[in-house]
C-alpha cells in the first residue's frame, strides 16, 4: 500500500477507514478489499499510520459516478495511487476546481478528457 505525504493528505481532507467504507456500501470488509485489489478504489497509508480512502469518493452516491473509469485512465498513464490522489484533489483552473469536485458536479467527461491528455 502506498504511503501518502502530508501535503497530499491535506489536499484530500476527509478520510474513511476500510470499515467505514464497508458500512457505507453495505458490503463485507473482504469485498471492499477486493475493490481495492481491482483498483476500483484507492486506499493509502496516511502520515499517522492509518489506512484511508477519501470520503469524497462517496459523495451523493454509493461510489462517485465515473470514479472507476477515471482511476483506470490515470493508472494506464502510469500514475501510482498517491499520484492519482494528488491529481484528483489538486485544483485545475481549466475545470474550474478540482477533478474530484468536477466529478461530483457531474462533469466527469471533462475530467476524463484531461486525464487522457496526460498520456500524450
Amino acid at each position: 500500500m502506498t504511503q501518502i505525504d502530508p501535503p497530499a493528505d491535506a489536499l484530500v481532507g476527509d478520510w474513511l477507514t476500510l470499515s467505514d467504507v464497508a458500512t457505507r456500501l453495505n458490503l463485507p470488509l473482504s469485498r471492499v478489499r477486493q475493490l481495492l485489489r481491482d483498483r476500483k478504489l484507492i486506499a493509502v497509508r496516511r502520515p499517522d499510520g492509518t489506512t484511508g480512502i477519501p470520503a469524497a469518493f462517496f459523495e451523493g452516491e454509493p461510489v462517485l459516478k465515473g470514479l472507476c473509469g477515471t482511476l483506470t485512465v490515470l493508472f494506464d498513464c502510469g500514475f501510482d495511487d498517491s499520484e492519482a490522489l494528488r491529481w484528483l484533489f489538486t485544483a485545475d483552473e481549466t475545470l474550474p476546481g478540482t477533478p474530484i469536485g468536477a466529478m461530483a458536479a457531474h462533469r466527469g467527461t471533462e475530467v476524463n478528457r484531461r486525464a487522457q491528455a496526460l498520456a500524450f
